[in-house]
């Protein structure tokens, strides 16, 4: 018996039909249309929504809008002209009508609610339902809003139902973790907010203030452009955020900030709500000469033109999805007539709206007859001059289309992870459309290639906007430059030739940073505790530069460069050497040929009285042997001046050695000459022929030849060398001669050294000598001032900078040189021309008596005959032949 009874409520069970109590209130759409395959669409038709607080105390009632948008209603007619458009058609799925449903609604708990009602699917009724005969929409189109897209987008996700926004363009929706069936036409923020930042950077705008709306959208896209502006050295002042909602002192807070502000350029990632809010207190505040860079939520939207302070945002740029056009839209939208949604709420009330009457009985205004037509009026509805975001609603109904045909097409499904088979219309599940969608690509009528990439994006294309005039209550703008996130780095960002127009209708670009550019030759100092928009110009030390604006550092020259007097670029350093082209190197160059002139003139006037007594006293071939060395001692220093080279760098220092040894040499002959003649006090000495004229010319080669050796040594082991000093000065080259080996440049001073001292020291002994037969007294002061200049040109030397160490040692070799010129040779030659009756054989004669009577009584020698004098031909020797007899 028991069998029979659960046989019997088994069958009983079978027998009745399931059925499903829909919970709460249905949600009906705003337009509807019937087809083989649904589509579903969620827009804002009005955007105003007065504050709600729900106490859910019972189910939240659907809360009215207010504020009309035209540009929500034409994106909803844009769709279902895009679904008439391929229903029409015979290229995408002939034979299949598409259908739609487009709900209308604002405030996030309302737009959730209506994408439930399109995945729920069931059929409108106020009676139980057939859960058998479900509709759920093959895809949702919408919304333009970030957060409210985000709301709904992640729990279709569940469902694995598309969502395809035209607007939407949070950089969070690419989390396909969290959104795995979202996709968009529009580009994401991502590459907005980094676009922007490479904007703000391209005009130098290096000091801004930025605000957003609190929402995903607004709080999102800031913080990816202020992390893209930072990677480009752009400084934020401040970063603000509000609602429309916010409260009022909220508001007043913002503007205050801005007021105080020195940032002159504003990025506002915000919608067209909380920019009319801003705008508005700015112009009652009559804060002005701002400029604003706009996102693409508000740069375009025609609303702005309806506010007072609209005048406040001429001249703003910002970036939009590029503009197209949508062949057959226009007639489409001018066709628009209450009677074709007898059930339209809000197509009545657009109706009432546009040509101010009533579809109802009313007093108060006039009858709408329905014969009014849109084709008769002009409104951003019917305006088809900006279908930007438009024309995403179309490229997104396409997509879903596209990815339909794609199942059906047997061609397709063989190679996908669907069947092998050919799908049937009725087996199509929203998931495999999501499937599809991922791996459609197609091209518009426009032109416009469309694809999603991993993360249902598509590829970031921008227009630059410049608002320009606002004029019957529609913006107009500009495109002025464009951005493409598919190129290379350096080639995403291009300006065109258009006339920009900027803040307030100028002209001119205006300034926002927080300091001035430093100028090329200084470097950015970052002032402490400020962000780093904010230095300091510092100058480039010597033999630093920096060859650009806002430097951060000075860059070194080269070793052989310095920076110039500005210093933003290096110059070769200057090369120092004596030369001939500058007043020092031609004063010593005309004393080096007036000391050779002297030379000549004197070995003119010796050659010329060469017969005379004083020219033949004390051995006239050494007077005419030393004049000529005094000569090469002239015409060496002349091998100092001029650019140092490999010959003249070895040719100065030997010939200069050479020539004083053989000056020195020569004096010295004549020194002993004079000692020997006065100093050989023994009766019959013949001192004198052992020094005669012939041992005294082998002297003065000998003494030569150890240096000539010397030299020679030097110039095999370690030659003098041409050297450009770089370590003495840091801003000039000295190109001087190397001495090779300092030991080989000592050694021949030192030989002159000890040379000079010898003969000094010789002639001073001989200093007291009669006048007439020596030199000695002229030997010694001429030998007194060589040595002191010598001594005191060492540490000249070693001190002297550059090319005054040349200077030093030719100023030494022509004081030494005209101080034994004139001392040895001026007196003789006073006496030659100005005393002629001096320079006789008697007068000699007479003061050689008197000088040999003293010096024989001085010695007790006797004298010799006074015809020996006479007949020998040098005075001096013939004193000492004499007195050997």
């Amino acid at each position: 018996m028991l069998i029979l009874k659960l046989l019997f409520m088994v069958l009983f069970t079978q027998a009745e039909k399931p059925d499903c109590t829909p919970q709460g209130q249905r949600v009906l759409p705003e337009l509807e249309k019937d087809g083989d395959l649904i589509i579903g669409g969620i827009f804002s038709f009005r955007t105003g929504q007065d504050g709600y607080i729900d106490y859910f105390t019972k189910i939240p009632d659907i809360r009215p809008c207010k504020d009309f948008s035209f540009r929500e209603f034409k994106f909803a007619y844009t769709m279902m002209f895009a679904i008439d458009e391929i229903n029409r058609g015979t290229d995408i799925l002939p034979g299949i009508k598409l259908g739609y449903k487009i709900f209308n609604d604002c405030g996030s708990t309302d737009i959730l609610r209506a994408a439930m009602a399109l995945v729920n699917g069931l059929e409108p009724s106020k009676t139980a339902a057939n859960c058998t005969k479900t509709q759920t929409v093959q895809a949702i189109i919408g919304h333009s809003g970030s957060t409210p897209t985000m709301s709904f987008a992640k729990i279709v996700g569940r469902f694995h139902i598309p969502v395809i926004s035209h607007f939407a363009t949070c950089a969070c929706l690419s989390n396909r973790m969290e959104y795995p069936s979202f996709f968009r036409t529009i580009p994401s923020d991502y590459y907005q907010s980094r676009a922007l930042a490479q904007l703000v950077r391209h005009f130098g705008w290096m000091w801004v203030g930025a605000l957003s709306n609190k929402n995903d959208y607004g709080i999102n896209g800031i913080a990816t452009f202020i992390t893209a502006a930072n990677e480009e050295g752009v400084c934020i002042e401040y970063s603000e955020a509000f609602e429309s909602t916010s409260p009022y002192q909220e508001i007043l807070r913002i503007v205050n900030i801005i007021r105080i502000s020195t940032a002159k350029v504003i990025v506002a990632f915000m919608s067209h709500r909380e920019i009319k809010i801003l705008v508005d207190e700015l112009y009652r505040q009559n804060i002005t000469g701002l400029q604003w860079i706009g996102s693409d939520a508000w740069i375009t939207d025609d609303s702005l033109a309806g506010i007072h302070g609209h005048t406040l945002l001429i001249g703003s740029i910002g970036f939009a999805v590029r503009n197209a056009q949508i062949p057959g839209l226009g007639p489409f939208l001018q066709d628009v007539n209450p009677s074709q949604f007898p059930n339209s709420i809000f197509l009545k009330d657009f109706w009432e709206y546009v040509f101010d009457c009533t579809l109802s009985s009313s007093k108060i205004r006039k009858r709408c007859n329905g014969s009014e037509n849109l084709r008769d009026v002009q409104n951003s509805f019917t305006d088809l001059t900006d279908l930007r975001f438009s024309n995403n609603v179309y490229k997104a109904v396409y997509a879903v289309a596209h990815a339909v045909n794609s199942l059906l097409s047997c061609e397709q499904n063989k190679n996908s992870i669907l069947n092998a088979t050919c799908l049937k219309l009725m087996e199509i599940k929203p998931w495999q459309v999501l499937n599809s969608l991922q791996t459609i690509n197609f091209t518009t009528t426009g032109g416009e290639n469309v694809f999603f990439d991993n993360n249902g994006d598509s590829p970031a294309r921008y227009e630059l906007i410049n608002l320009q005039r606002v004029k019957k209550g529609k913006i107009e703008v500009e495109t002025i430059g464009y951005y493409d996130a598919s190129l290379p780095t350096g080639q995403r960002f291009s300006m065109n030739n258009i006339q920009v127009v900027w803040s307030e209708g100028k002209n001119q670009v205006p300034m926002s940073v927080c300091s001035e550019s430093c100028p090329p030759g200084t470097r950015k100092a970052v002032q402490k505790g400020r962000p780093i928009c904010c230095f300091d110009c510092i100058l480039c030390p010597p033999g630093e530069i920096s060859n650009k604006t806002d430097s951060v550092d000075c860059l070194k020259c080269p070793i052989a460069q310095w920076s110039n007097t500005r210093g933003d670029s290096c110059i070769p350093k200057e090369i120092e050497f004596l030369s001939y082209v500058e007043i020092m190197g031609i004063f010593l160059a005309l004393f080096s040929l007036l000391g050779v002139f002297f030379t000549i003139v004197i070995m003119v006037i010796f050659y010329i009285y060469r017969s005379t007594p004083i020219v033949r006293a004390n051995n006239s071939e050494l007077s005419f042997l030393l004049l000529f060395s005094l000569s090469l001692c002239f015409l060496c220093s002349l091998t100092f001046i001029g650019r140092p080279t490999e010959w003249s760098c070895m040719l100065r220092h030997t010939a200069f050695g050479i020539t004083f040894v053989l000056c020195i040499s020569c004096v010295l002959g004549k020194t002993i000459v004079v000692l020997m003649a006065f100093r050989a006090t023994l009766p019959g000495s013949n001192v004198m022929k052992w020094f005669g004229p012939l041992q005294q010319k082998l002297c003065v080669v000998f003494f030569a030849l150890i240096q000539i050796l010397i030299c020679a040594f030097w110039l095999i082991l370690a030659p003098p060398f041409p050297y450009m000093n770089m370590n003495h000065y840091q801003e000039k080259i000295i190109l001087e001669c190397h001495l090779g080996s300092a030991i080989g440049f000592w050694t021949v001073l030192g030989y002159i050294g000890l040379l000079a001292v010898l003969c000094f020291i010789l002639a001073f002994l001989a200093r007291k000598l009669p006048d007439n037969f020596n030199e000695a007294k002229f030997i010694t002061f001429s030998m007194l001032i060589f040595c002191a200049v010598w001594i005191t040109f060492i540490p000249a030397y070693v001190s002297s900078p550059g090319k005054f160490i040349v200077a030093v040692e030719i100023f030494a070799i022509l004081v030494s040189s005209f101080g034994l010129l004139f001392c040895i040779f001026l007196p003789k030659c006073y006496v030659i021309l100005l005393k002629p009756e001096i320079n006789t054989k008697k007068h000699i004669i007479g003061r050689v008596k008197s000088a040999k009577m003293g010096h024989v009584l001085s010695a007790g020698s006797r004298p010799c005959p006074d015809q020996m004098v006479d007949l020998h031909p040098d005075i001096t020797n013939a004193y000492f032949t004499c007195w050997g007899k």
